[in-house]
């Protein structure tokens, strides 16, 4: 079960807050590059490539599913209690629905199993704080370890038990640590990983605008984000000079959408956001007026 309980009362903060350091991961745009980032990695393990080949629309639909996904996490991240909680009885549902046996290694796999529920969040949840560091955003000492544990409440909606979430950055490596050794590429790895890298695009957004070349330069980024141990399973470059290549890389990039006007940095989940909690410190400020016994005319 969620712990996320329904409120609908404006100025909700839903699961985190403005004062949140997952507001000020969440809300940089540089995220997307982070989503991508968290993709790759989340292919290396063999059941969730299993379950998206055989139960998803991302090969027919990849940019719907991009879109859904992202949205999701801007529900979970800035919608109010009641929007998370109907967002995770939506995928809650759909994941008790996906099952199978991987016709490559033999093995039973279910969407809602808890250990690839955690294979999925804890790839999602390193790649954002990751990206957003190496990216130059400002975090501060006790940030990364306070991310982790804000996160365990998003595992919750997806039914994980958050007590086995990791909370920390040192639990968070222990974790891959101990992933390592069952996860592997294959030609289905590489064929989803091409529909990250290399998405389908009408013909004439590809000759009319530079939405190819763009994408191109940010999914390479993203891939060059990777820890090293998953590079060399892509058979990337995996060497010190990489990493100092991708981070240059995500810094410029970061660069460039953190000069783009508000309306383009910021997404409709965050704007929305914002309006719930002013709308609360609008109505606070009318009552207490209200109820202060003077106007400031009075009171002088």
């Amino acid at each position: 079960m969620t712990t996320v309980e329904r409120s609908d009362a404006a100025g909700d903060p839903g699961l985190f807050g403005p004062d949140s350091v997952t507001w000020r991961v969440h809300a940089d745009p540089i995220l997307w590059v982070a989503g991508l980032r968290a993709l790759l990695l989340q292919a290396v393990h063999p059941a969730a490539m299993a379950g998206v080949l055989r139960h998803s629309d991302f090969r027919a639909d990849p940019w719907g599913r991009l879109i859904r996904t992202a949205d999701y996490v801007g529900v979970v991240s800035f919608g109010s209690t009641a929007e998370v909680a109907a967002a995770g009885a939506r995928v809650r549902a759909i994941h008790a629905k996906v099952r199978g046996t991987d016709p490559v290694t033999g093995v039973d796999y279910r969407a809602d199993d808890p250990e690839l529920l955690r294979w999925v969040h804890c790839c999602e949840v390193e790649s954002f704080l990751t990206t957003n560091r190496r990216a130059g955003g400002a975090l501060y000492a006790g940030d990364v370890d306070a991310n982790y544990a804000e996160q365990t409440r998003a595992a919750a909606v997806v039914g994980l038990d958050p007590s086995v979430v990791p909370s920390s950055a040192g639990d968070m490596a222990a974790y891959f640590a101990q992933m390592r050794p069952l996860l592997s590429v294959d030609r289905r790895t590489r064929r989803v990983a091409g529909y990250v890298l290399a998405p389908p695009m009408r013909r004439w957004v590809q000759l009319a605008t530079p939405a190819r070349p763009a994408w191109a330069a940010a999914a390479s980024v993203a891939a060059g984000l990777l820890p090293r141990w998953a590079r060399r399973l892509y058979g990337l470059p995996a060497l010190p000079l990489a990493d100092v290549a991708a981070t240059a890389g995500v810094r410029a990039l970061h660069a460039a959408t953190a000069a783009a006007p508000s309306r383009y940095r910021e997404g409709p989940h965050l704007r929305a956001a914002r309006a719930r909690i002013g709308a609360l410190s609008t109505t606070q400020s009318s009552v207490a007026g209200a109820t202060s016994g003077a106007s400031p005319a009075q009171g002088a």
